[in-house]
């Protein structure tokens, strides 16, 4: 499964924007989508994840009722809103395909997912 992640840019504090992810190739096989940032200097962070059916949905607790994914499994997307941004939303967003059936509660942790976007740049400035 290939990954391309769009949307990214340069918002003010207190502003929306909505990125996107793009799959291709066997896309049928993806489980679960996420979402994870690195902020420079900082290690990847987990954001938000779905199941491609069920719609179960995680948050990190740092964006929980600011932030919401959604999976657009007929044009093979995932999404995410990103609301009330602030600063330390800073960072480098990937989307990322889990095709393993990982266990839910596992489903934080980047090391259960197999295919990875390249990144989108997400600037928010005061």
């Amino acid at each position: 499964v290939q990954l391309q992640a769009s949307g990214g840019g340069l918002v003010q504090v207190g502003g929306s924007l909505r990125l996107s992810c793009a799959a291709s190739g066997r896309t049928s096989s993806s489980y679960t989508w996420g979402w994870f940032r690195q902020a420079p200097g900082k290690e990847r962070e987990f954001v938000a994840a779905t199941r491609r059916s069920g719609g179960s949905t995680t948050y990190a607790g740092s964006v929980r009722g600011r932030f919401t994914i959604a999976s657009d499994n007929a044009n093979d997307s995932v999404y995410l809103r990103m609301n009330s941004l602030k600063a330390e939303d800073t960072a480098v967003y990937y989307c990322a395909s889990d095709r393993r059936r990982t266990a839910w509660g596992s489903m934080t942790s980047g090391r259960y997912y197999d295919d990875w976007g390249q990144g989108t740049l997400v600037t928010v400035s005061s």
